[in-house]
């Protein structure tokens, strides 16, 4: 084997190696959102007539362009089952993901009931929606399957797919899996940042905070190698904060929430603009979600450790041939 196919192939596995199965399915991806993005738009197009309506369509062939990538890189290129990147769907999963769920919705009504109580939120008015909007209820729904594909699809992307790959590729006899591990995790939580360095009213602080909420979203994962308590986190925490209590999300208003509020207190504090996530008091509840995902998973598991297996990869076992039959005419002349 030449040097190019060696830093392309790993024989040992019998499959491409991390930097480019994560480059793959990456351009996987891009391709099959690009395609479904034109399928939704000549379906739709003359449906689309707000933001709410078409973020929703966003977030749906964000996650079928999702799925369909990752389903052809784990059969192609990863050369493992969908199940393994953290969709082993067991009652501990199901259990994880309420857990996870119920974080995301406690830790942002403490936030809420924090910045109240301090005098930096006044609350305006109630069932708020878009103004020409046809009702409350049906914009609700458009929001809850948008961040319903977020939390599923920035989860999958992000932990079961980048941190697994990243954490195999790391994964070295002169580098422990635990290690690998920890740096794949730090790694993909700084790209996850640097991905919403984009949204609208964001600076240098929110995407470091970004990132810090990669690292909160990914510890249920580096701890337990299921993305039960990152995907259900992630969708409590991003609709609580807009639809329910009327925050900016990651720097986006959600036009239609339960609780219309108007934002004061020092930016530095809150994360004006941008919302919580960019304001130390998102910090604090970063923390505290960490220090409860501990608790629980302590509780429930009964130890704390590192989901080492995620840095492993066992190649698939190869069928062995069957024993060639005896040939009749070497049967015969024995005979003789």
């Amino acid at each position: 084997m030449n040097f190019l196919e060696t830093i392309v192939w790993n024989a040992d596995q019998r499959r491409v190696r991390c930097l480019w199965r994560i480059l793959l399915q990456t351009l996987l991806f891009i391709i099959s959102l690009l395609l479904f993005s034109a399928v939704f738009l000549a379906t739709f197009f003359l449906d689309w007539i707000d933001d709410t309506i078409v973020m929703a369509g966003v977030g749906v062939v964000s996650l079928l362009a999702t799925f369909l990538s990752m389903a052809v890189a784990g059969k192609f290129l990863d050369r493992r089952p969908w199940a393994d990147f953290g969709f082993h769907f067991d009652a501990a999963w199901w259990r994880d993901l309420g857990f996870g769920m119920a974080l995301g919705a406690l830790l942002m009504a403490g936030i809420f009931a924090v910045e109240y109580a301090a005098g930096w939120i006044t609350i305006t008015d109630t069932l708020r929606t878009p103004p020409g909007a046809g009702g409350f209820v049906p914009y609700l729904l458009l929001q809850i399957v948008l961040f319903l594909c977020v939390g599923i699809y920035e989860e999958a992307l992000f932990r079961g797919y980048y941190t697994l790959n990243l954490a195999e590729g790391l994964h070295t006899p002169l580098q422990k899996p635990r290690l690998a591990l920890l740096l794949a995790w730090i790694a993909t939580s700084l790209v996850f940042g640097l991905a919403h360095a984009g949204n609208p009213n964001a600076t240098a602080i929110s995407t470091l905070n970004i990132a810090l909420a990669g690292i909160l979203l990914g510890l249920g994962y580096v701890l337990t190698g299921e993305l039960a308590i990152p995907i259900g986190l992630h969708i409590t925490w991003n609709f609580f904060q807009g639809n329910v209590f009327g925050f900016p999300v990651s720097g986006m208003s959600t036009g239609v929430t339960f609780i219309d509020i108007q934002q004061g207190g020092p930016t530095l504090w809150t994360g004006g603009a941008f919302g919580p996530e960019a304001g130390l008091i998102g910090l604090a509840a970063m923390a505290l979600g960490i220090a409860l995902t501990l608790v629980w998973i302590r509780g429930c598991y009964g130890r704390i450790a590192w989901a080492t297996d995620l840095a492993r990869y066992d190649a698939p076992v190869r069928a062995e041939a069957p024993p060639a039959l005896l040939d009749n005419s070497a049967l015969d002349n024995s005979a003789t």
